[in-house]
């Protein structure tokens, strides 16, 4: 079975998520880890030019969410980027050559402001609600929470490999730690926007909203009763491993604190599917200025004609 199409607004909000091959804890928490997904990422928010804003991150050993506004289809080439990067990158960190990522990412129309405010408590109750972390903040990962806490604009260093290459003669051995050494690293700012339902907000305010999130995040965690990993323990696990389950559960089409709201983006998605299908007929029957429906993703390739590109 194919892929479901992916369908863009003009402009929205989206909640991604993209796991690490076979659950691995390839996203392992540590000082340079985190140092590197952190530039990866604020490049690639530099990279988009202002098509996306990136309002809420938290990233675990083995998967990662943001909360993200995007124009068109921004966001493919966004991930696209992000994504390459964090599995060259993070990939040599760890010791790993082979398939990084387990499967394309997801990304799920946010519709409304109560529904944004759910996906950003979503992403603070990461490390709490799975009891590896007591408390949102002890989470060792990189995580947007110092961000909405503090200052929203952050510096971390984004290794240049380009550069590297391009100097030549250097004597680092091609080990990974000469492919992270000072002479690469350029400083990159990550700054995190507010949700737009508190950007009238002073920011007391807003980080009073976060603190009540988190409060409520925790006091769930401590109704179910169960034991904590530890920081200690997490940064113990090995990059490699294997969980031996892994939780697994339907992605949604979109987050709505509305039945009405849901159903009308299924309806557009049905709508959408079908004059995608449609235009992909024409195409396979040689009419190659059918039109596909706005940000979407045509065949780059003519029907029956080898190695001939659009």
């Amino acid at each position: 079975m194919g892929w479901p199409l992916r369908m863009f607004q003009e402009e929205g909000y989206y909640f991604v998520t993209s796991r690490c091959f076979q659950g691995r804890l390839l996203l392992h928490p540590s000082p340079e880890v985190n140092e590197v997904v952190g530039g990866v990422l604020a490049r690639a928010v530099e990279q988009s030019n202002g098509s996306v804003r990136l309002h809420a991150f938290t990233f675990l050993s083995n998967h990662f969410h943001l909360l993200v506004w995007a124009k068109g289809a921004a966001l493919a080439g966004f991930m696209q980027y992000l994504r390459a990067n964090l599995s060259r990158k993070v990939g040599r960190l760890v010791d790993w050559s082979g398939g990084f990522w387990e499967r394309r990412y997801s990304a799920e129309p946010v519709l409304d402001d109560t529904a944004l405010v759910g996906r950003l408590r979503y992403v603070l109750a990461h490390g709490v609600k799975e009891g590896l972390v007591e408390r949102s903040i002890e989470w060792p990962g990189l995580t947007c929470l110092p961000q909405l806490l503090g200052p929203a604009r952050r510096l971390f260093r984004w290794f240049n490999w380009t550069k590297r290459w391009s100097k030549r003669g250097h004597a680092d051995g091609g080990d990974a730690r000469g492919r992270f050494a000072e002479d690469w690293a350029e400083p990159v700012a990550l700054e995190l926007a507010p949700l737009p339902c508190w950007e009238g907000f002073e920011e007391e305010q807003r980080q009073r909203e976060v603190k009540a999130l988190l409060r409520e995040v925790e006091a769930e965690a401590c109704t179910r009763g169960r034991s904590v990993m530890g920081v200690m323990a997490v940064q113990a696990q090995h990059p490699h491993t294997r969980p031996e389950h892994l939780k697994r559960s339907p992605r949604p089409l979109g987050h709505a604190s509305t039945r009405q709201a849901l159903k009308e983006l299924r309806e557009q998605y049905r709508a959408f599917v079908t004059a995608f299908r449609e235009a992909a007929a024409q195409w396979r029957r040689g009419n190659y200025s059918a039109r596909f429906p706005l940000f979407s993703f045509p065949p780059r390739v003519l029907p029956g004609r080898t190695a001939q590109i659009l």
